[in-house]
């Protein structure tokens, strides 16, 4: 029984990190805008760590029965032009990726459905 609420409580955290993705992509472009450059790599940074852990529970989860379609190959796509914008210091165009990109991919991506 212990694990099976294992398996819950790693769905209901995976579900609340894609629902903040939105908010933390929002907090991103906003501080970006307003020039607060190192604010902004820092959430960045937490980004990429979390699309980590996502991509992993999301795996994981999958190889024990329990499927959720998320687009690993997408993910790795903002990462790489994030990288890109970065190196180049063009925050518009990493808040451009957020807004656009980002943010509405996380908005239509499906939560476990938890019994």
């Amino acid at each position: 029984m212990a694990l099976n609420n294992l398996f819950i409580e790693t769905m209901q955290s995976y579900n609340e990190y894609l629902e903040n993705i939105v908010l933390g992509s929002d907090s991103i472009i906003s501080k970006i805008q307003n020039n607060e450059v190192p604010q902004a790599l820092q959430l960045i940074l937490q980004f990429s760590e979390g699309m980590t852990w996502l991509i992993d529970v999301n795996h994981k989860l999958k190889e024990l029965g329990y499927d959720n379609e998320l687009n690993h190959e997408s993910i790795q796509g903002f990462l790489s032009e994030i990288n890109n914008g970065l190196e180049i210091q063009d925050y518009v165009l990493v808040s451009d990726i957020f807004e656009y990109e980002i943010k509405p991919f996380f908005e239509s991506c499906s939560l476990y459905e938890i019994k």
